[in-house]
């Protein structure tokens, strides 16, 4: 064959198309190249865009809205019971109280629900982050992306952490709003006797929605540690709620006392430090200290057992 007959053998002739003669280098195939990693420097930016959807996620699901308006509607509630009956003249104490200053049904709101309530709505979404997961067959997934095990961990517990943040935030901005409707604003009357203005008032409502969030928070660590034992939600959240149970029945008991101060629950109404004059920071440092012990305990135990768990079955 001669080299004319050769070049146009090797020419592809396609109807409609300009014939194109095929070379060596075009006809042989190129392995693909491989992907470029992400530049270290952009890779920190993976962790908050998991944690944006977590929260997304969580603030969008309708039970989570749902116990976030429960919460929000007790104050109203204890508000409007309060100043139905504070024309009564035998009433004292809280009742009088309240009565007397707005900012004060902050402080009576959370009295009310720091023990039971607020706990149930951080246990649900703590103890559904990973147990949840696990039982509608996506933890797998989710490992499956190079997200790792430790980050994926915190990122479900910072999500459950701001949730607990905002169900705190909620019950204060609730009760702050149906205080200045129902009843005076002005300077507040501490449980010390002595009298400080509304902006210090103020100013000591945010200091209490930081230190009951921080108890939240070492709560939702607790429920976390169960989560990542079970496949089944309703566990990990029942544990949680046995456990603020059992601790209010421990303290009950003039026996046992001693065991009070190493109680979570116990130091969840300790926020009534705010209301002595000057603030008793002892105590609310005593109860941020608990709280940090059950968080690093609680997110040990987790993390040292979801390292390694299986999750192939």
């Amino acid at each position: 064959m001669s080299t004319a007959e050769s070049t146009e053998a090797r020419t592809r002739r396609t109807p409609g198309l300009v014939p194109v003669a095929e070379t060596l280098s075009s006809a042989e195939r190129r392995p693909a190249e491989p992907v470029p990693p992400l530049p270290p420097a952009r890779r920190p930016w993976a962790f908050w865009r998991l944690l944006g959807s977590e929260l997304e996620l969580t603030f969008k699901r309708p039970r989570n809205l749902a116990m976030l308006a429960v919460v929000a509607c007790v104050p109203v509630i204890v508000g409007i019971t309060l100043w139905i009956v504070a024309g009564d003249e035998a009433m004292g104490g809280l009742v009088a109280d309240v009565a007397g200053n707005s900012l004060m049904l902050t402080f009576a709101s959370f009295s009310f629900l720091v023990l039971l309530l607020m706990p149930i709505t951080v246990s649900v979404v703590a103890g559904d982050s990973i147990a949840g997961e696990a039982g509608a067959g996506t933890l797998r997934y989710l490992l499956a992306a190079p997200a790792g095990r430790t980050r994926l961990l915190a990122v479900k517990y910072l999500n459950a952490v701001v949730y607990g943040y905002a169900v705190t935030a909620v019950v204060a901005l609730s009760a702050l709003v149906t205080g200045l409707i129902l009843f005076p604003a002005g300077p507040m009357t501490l449980l010390s006797g002595s009298t400080v203005s509304m902006a210090e008032g103020l100013t000591r409502i945010l200091i209490t929605v930081g230190y009951v969030g921080a108890g939240m928070a070492a709560l939702a660590a607790v429920a976390m540690a169960l989560s990542v034992f079970t496949e089944v939600p309703i566990g990990a959240i029942a544990g949680t709620m046995v456990l603020v149970i059992v601790c209010q029945v421990l303290r009950a008991i003039p026996q046992l006392s001693a065991l009070e101060p190493y109680l979570l629950p116990s130091r969840f109404t300790s926020f009534d430090a705010v209301l002595r004059s000057p603030i008793d920071t002892g105590a609310l440092m005593s109860g941020l200290v608990t709280f940090g012990a059950y968080i690093t305990l609680s997110l040990t135990i987790a993390w040292a057992h979801f390292s390694g768990k299986d999750i192939t079955a």
